[in-house]
């Protein structure tokens, strides 16, 4: 069995090799379809990635990617900073507002129910995990996320996620996630299994 790939914090010169991977990633993601049109949805799923990995993410310091080139990351928030303020809503709407077009008040809509459904309590968050498609399958998904859920065993906290495709559920169930509900967002939009 290969070695797990060497894993590190991703820094501020990372965000553009990030957000490419990333974007990839998400560019048949369900909900990503259902928000974003589908002309140039690629440079525009990648716009918003690229905002939160430089104004969310990054700030706080636990996001994780592969040591040898920008192939995957998980993308985390800390026990009790996952929440975005209206402020930050706020500060994204010139960049997104256009990206979304006549979907902005579809996308601000799931953004809420998804954050409703958020659970109390102290846990990590994983707001993002993504491999490059030409790269999943080598084991990038799993390294990222082992360095915050080795912590969370060693401080006795949870972790929590939402995943949008249902054919991920099993990979995160061998990380020792587990489905609290389906949460089917509304307006025809696509379920999202909350973990």
């Amino acid at each position: 069995m290969p070695a797990a790939p060497a894993v590190r914090k991703a820094t501020l010169a990372d965000v553009e090799l990030l957000s490419n991977a990333l974007a990839r990633a998400f560019e048949d993601d369900p909900v990503m379809e259902f928000v974003y049109p589908a002309r140039n949805r690629l440079k525009r799923v990648r716009s918003f990635l690229h905002h939160e990995l430089r104004h969310h993410y990054l700030a706080l310091d636990e996001t994780w990617t592969t040591a040898e080139g920008i192939r995957g990351a998980a993308l985390w928030s800390p026990p009790g900073r996952w929440r975005h303020s209206w402020i930050d809503v706020l500060r994204m709407l010139p960049r997104q507002g256009p990206a979304l077009g006549a979907n902005l008040f579809r996308g601000l809509s799931a953004l809420n129910e998804v954050e409703r459904a958020h659970p109390p309590g102290e846990h990590y968050y994983l707001g993002v995990l993504g491999t490059d498609p030409v790269a999943q399958g080598l084991g990038i998904g799993s390294a990222c996320l082992a360095p915050v859920l080795e912590r969370c065993d060693r401080e006795g906290l949870g972790a929590y996620l939402e995943s949008s495709k249902e054919r991920n559920v099993p990979f995160y169930n061998r990380h020792g996630f587990e489905v609290m509900r389906e949460l089917p967002l509304a307006g025809g939009g696509p379920s999202v299994w909350l973990m």
